[in-house]
């Protein structure tokens, strides 16, 4: 039986990272949550022969080749404890988007059953961001690249039928509560 992807993707600040942590930690015995950034970071720390890869792009501050990334996360998820696995944080350019989606739509291990978009406002995300101790100058570059490829990653799952859309700008319950509610219906597992 394939894996049961679910995609979170956000603006920074919208509290994705969160959502997914929380709603993990609920389900333990059912989800598993991976952020893209922490499945990197793993390799890096292994030593592995993708984790030197990536390393040699981290620090020099590139970010690691879609190819890679996408390796790492198809790994992730194959070897997941459970049989739904949230991702937050990945696609989040339009190259990754169309080399992502090429390789997954065409895997029989893994099944996307869903992109969850957590939707707030600037105003909101940037105090969040803050608020967690982070920089407003790192906040403003990743928003603008989020916003420049938005539209077409939005477009691009509608039109699988596999995007929704989260008001991400209610209490943290509220919100948890939500996706849980989703999940259920698209998951009977959960």
């Amino acid at each position: 039986m394939p894996k049961k992807l679910i995609l979170l993707i956000g603006a920074p600040g919208s509290g994705k990272s969160t959502d997914a942590k929380m709603l993990a930690e609920k389900h333990s015995d059912r989800i598993t949550s991976y952020s893209t950034g922490d499945l990197i970071k793993a390799e890096i720390a292994k030593g592995s022969g993708v984790g030197s890869i990536a390393k040699s792009f981290v620090e020099k501050g590139d970010l690691v080749p879609t190819q890679i990334v996408v390796e790492m996360i198809v790994d992730a998820v194959k070897n997941a404890p459970t049989e739904v696995v949230l991702l937050d944080g990945f696609p989040g350019k339009e190259k990754q988007l169309q080399y992502f989606c090429d390789y997954i739509f065409n895997n029989d291990k893994i099944s996307v059953m869903s992109v969850l978009e957590i939707k707030v406002n600037e105003d909101l995300a940037r105090e969040r961001w803050i608020a967690s101790g982070r920089s407003e100058e790192i906040f403003e570059h990743e928003l603008a690249s989020y916003k420049e490829s938005l539209a077409e990653i939005e477009a691009h799952y509608d039109s699988k039928e596999v995007l929704k859309v989260i008001d991400g700008e209610r209490d943290l319950e509220t919100v948890i509560a939500d996706i849980d509610a989703y999940l259920e219906s698209i998951c009977t597992s959960i």
